[in-house]
């Protein structure tokens, strides 16, 4: 299956370890993920919070490009640009003189006949309905993971259609079940981390990641299990910050879903860590799957 691909702008910066696991896992699932052409930033936080149009009129710009590159579904790994763009297709499609304003200025214009969907979405599909019966896995013994969701993946600015549960969203503890893992229950699964605002409110935000600390940690977890590249980023980075403030003994790793599932599928350390010429040399990721599903 062919999928448009908007990797965002964490995934070329601090997240350029999602961007390979993402790749990794989708190929052997046998879902081969198109880089749009000339993609631009969404806009993330800052557009929403300085100009309402352009937070509008940079994702459809992204959205015009995967629509004429003659793609059914675009694939967004990143929390805050998944956000944006849904949000953004939904404002198109219930103000239709701003979508004719917008597409007044792109050359490829929107459409509104592309689905968009996170990782997460995807793999919950395909990792479903007896999909894996073709890999061969390989038993992951000793995980108790947190899945930390984060504010944004269920959550948006704007009346959109929401697959999971909004306040208690399943997906991720799904996707960890067909590989054998099971996660703990917890609380606070949709709590922010602070995002951006570590950089000016630095004390907030530590106090929110210490929060979400204290209750994975409570529930016996020795890990969390993130989709989202800011709250691995904070969870991961700000870690020894947070806890050293609250006198938090334990820490615990952060993984990147993919990484889980690609330890399941039998891939090394080393594959699932990225070089920096596969992203600069159009590497067929088939060379590391094999045959894929």
């Amino acid at each position: 299956m062919d999928l448009a691909y908007y990797p965002g702008c964490s995934l070329y910066q601090s997240a350029m370890l999602y961007n390979h696991q993402t790749r990794l896992i989708f190929a052997r699932l046998g879902l081969h993920l198109h880089e749009i052409d000339d993609w631009s930033c969404c806009g993330a936080t800052s557009a929403g919070k300085i100009n309402d149009f352009m937070a509008i009129a940079l994702p459809a710009r992204n959205l015009g490009i995967a629509e004429n590159s003659g793609f059914s579904e675009l694939v967004i790994p990143c929390a805050a640009c998944y956000s944006r763009t849904v949000v953004a297709q939904k404002q198109l499609q219930d103000f239709p003189l701003l979508k004719n304003e917008i597409n007044q200025e792109l050359s490829q214009k929107v459409k509104d006949n592309i689905r968009v969907s996170s990782t997460l979405d995807v793999l919950q599909r395909e990792m479903g309905g007896g999909r894996l019966a073709a890999i061969d896995l390989e038993k992951l013994e000793g995980f108790r993971p947190a899945c930390y969701y984060g504010c944004m993946h269920t959550r948006f600015p704007y009346d959109v259609p929401v697959a999971d549960n909004v306040e208690n969203p399943r997906a991720m503890e799904e996707v960890l079940k067909a590989i054998g893992i099971k996660a703990v229950d917890w609380n606070y699964k949709t709590l922010c981390c602070g995002a951006s605002s570590v950089i000016y409110n630095t004390e907030c935000a530590l106090d929110l990641m210490a929060k979400i600390m204290r209750d994975a940690l409570a529930r016996d977890a020795n890990c969390l299990v993130v989709t989202c590249p800011m709250c691995q980023m904070n969870m991961e980075s700000q870690q020894e910050k947070f806890c050293t403030k609250h006198n938090i003994k334990e820490r615990l790793p952060v993984y990147f879903i993919t990484e889980l599932i690609g330890m399941a599928f039998g891939f090394s350390k080393k594959d699932l860590q990225p070089e920096d010429d596969m992203f600069t040399t159009g590497m067929d990721w088939t060379q590391l799957c094999g045959d894929s599903v």
